[in-house]
């Protein structure tokens, strides 16, 4: 069992992969994967264009200075990592929904590039979770449209 009274299985790698989740469960995920023994990091998504994603992520996984500032440059980023060991990775992204509904394709190459990166590490057995705070209206639509 882990320190927090939370065992949700994040030290697997096989599981690992891009998750939507409200604000609210972000806390609690943080906890339970700093206890599985995972980086955890934390990225607001609000009110970002895509440099500002990038720069974003960048800094808060402490990017070499070399970082190309572009997708094919997060996605090697992404896959390397080797300047911050770790048993496996956490990403909390807060506000989702911000990119989610800002019209570009902006988000859907973000959850591209995390769901390659989540099965790359896979590969290795290593976890990369990353875990995207959407607004609870989406799942209400998502109850919705699963209903009819």
């Amino acid at each position: 069992m882990s320190e927090s009274g939370w065992e949700l299985g994040l030290a697997d790698a096989e599981n690992a992969g891009v998750y939507f989740v409200t604000t609210d469960d972000l806390d609690t995920l943080g906890v339970a994967a700093r206890d599985a023994g995972l980086q955890v990091r934390r990225i607001d998504l609000g009110g970002a264009d895509k440099s500002t994603l990038l720069l974003r992520i960048a800094t808060a996984l402490d990017f070499p200075g070399t970082f190309g500032r572009n997708w094919d440059a997060l996605a090697d980023s992404l896959r390397d990592l080797s300047w911050l060991p770790a048993a496996g990775f956490t990403l909390l992204f807060e506000n989702g929904g911000d990119l989610q509904q800002g019209g570009t394709e902006d988000f859907d190459t973000l959850l591209e590039i995390l769901e390659e990166s989540a099965q790359e590490w896979g590969e290795r057995h290593i976890p990369f979770w990353s875990f995207i705070a959407l607004p609870e209206s989406v799942f209400d639509e998502i109850d919705a449209a699963a209903a009819d």
